[in-house]
């Protein structure tokens, strides 16, 4: 498999090194984190670009290019922050994805034009109070009434809730237990009887919309339907792209982690010399640099593959695993290289240490994507709930 990067994808990457130093998203970073706003200007800036949609298809707008390029542009920006990145990332990898793949003509020229111009966004709703990792136990539940559903339920920790102009919720039709009674539905912010819970305040990710959404007998039409009940499979697929996409949040992170400690260590004095030139500082900037590769290596095969389509299940969940649990390990380590000024909000490293945590718990977490890796090298299926 060859990752060199075609002239195309290194004017991509060298177009938002020059955008990040020019625009100063170092330090737009730092305010982001410091006033927990989301960066809605960039939305009309990335527009401009190209860069909202630029996976979608070009028969609606989009840019018609390979998920790689877009995992690409999301590892750079990631690299100031995982907010900097955020609006790439919902148009290109997220639940936009499901109607480009799977929605009617009618969904696609509704929505994905409008995404491209960063006109409109659209949130992924699946995690329920008691439905998370055990996605087949959602509650949600939609009935039929005419030529409408009548959505009752709740969602939780929503990425992009109350921001997002239109919801990608994943909902159970009617009575049908388990994973062939589960469905998708786009629903459109306003709609009667849909509203917002608080916002979260996290650890991290600061800047990032996530609230509870309340679905109170909401009346959405059936031609908004994008998943029908039982083709669960096909949510999961496309969700590979989201993981993927998750994945190159983690290798931008740590990117950024690993470009700050080497210059910290090449201008800080420790016993009258650089501390780059101590053995115990070059291990460590060596040991994030590889895992760093190996990362990236795992991601971009995943993401390669779903630009002929869709990811594989196996390469997306081992890249999105292992990707998880490197940025934790190369930001602790970007940490431990500034020593007390690696704690101080002054510099960038404890903001990327607190970021890192988020994205094994987003998405799938570590643990479930090791069960589903397990299922693929053991050829069966665990299922949880029987313990077999």
């Amino acid at each position: 498999m060859d990752f060199n990067l075609n002239d195309e994808q290194k004017m991509l990457i060298q177009t938002l090194q020059t955008l990040g130093e020019r625009e100063k998203f170092k330090e737009r970073a730092a305010e982001i984190d410091r006033t927990g706003t989301f960066p809605a200007d960039l939305m009309v800036r990335y527009a401009e670009m190209g860069l909202l949609g630029m996976t979608l298809s070009a028969d609606h707008g989009g840019g018609g290019q390979p998920a790689i390029n877009a995992i690409l542009a999301i590892e750079e920006l990631a690299k100031f922050s995982p907010m900097i990145a955020a609006p790439v990332f919902e148009s290109n990898v997220g639940p936009v994805r499901v109607i480009d793949f799977f929605g009617t003509e009618e969904q696609k020229k509704a929505i994905i034009p409008g995404v491209c111009r960063g006109d409109l966004s659209v949130s992924v709703c699946m995690t329920e109070p008691e439905a998370g990792s055990d996605l087949t136990a959602l509650k949600t539940k939609a009935v039929e009434d005419g030529d409408h559903y009548v959505v009752n339920g709740r969602k939780v920790f929503i990425s992009g809730g109350g921001h997002a102009s239109h919801y990608m919720v994943y909902t159970r039709f009617g009575d049908t237990p388990g994973y062939k009674g589960i469905g998708g539905l786009l629903i459109e912010k306003g709609t009667p009887g849909f509203t917002f819970g608080k916002q979260e305040d996290f650890l991290g990710l600061k800047g990032m919309p996530s609230c509870e959404l309340i679905f109170e007998d909401v009346r959405v039409p059936k031609e908004n339907c994008v998943i029908q009940a039982g083709d669960f499979g096909k949510l999961m697929l496309t969700f590979d792209i989201e993981r993927c996409g998750n994945a190159a949040m983690c290798l931008g992170t740590a990117g950024g982690a690993l470009r700050e400690s080497i210059a910290y260590a090449q201008a800080r004095q420790a016993f009258g010399r650089p501390i780059c030139e101590f053995q115990a500082i070059q291990f460590m900037t060596v040991d994030m640099a590889m895992k760093l590769d190996a990362a990236r290596l795992l991601v971009y095969r995943a993401a390669c593959g779903a630009g002929q389509g869709l990811p594989s299940m196996y390469e997306a969940s081992m890249g999105k695993c292992f990707a998880n649990e490197m940025v934790i390990d190369v930001t602790n380590a970007a940490m431990q290289i500034f020593g007390g000024y690696g704690y101080s909000k002054e510099f960038p490293v404890e903001r990327m240490l607190r970021d890192a945590r988020a994205w094994g718990v987003a998405g799938g977490t570590v643990q479930m994507l090791r069960i589903t890796l397990a299922s693929v090298l053991y050829g069966r299926r665990f299922d949880q709930r029987r313990g077999k």
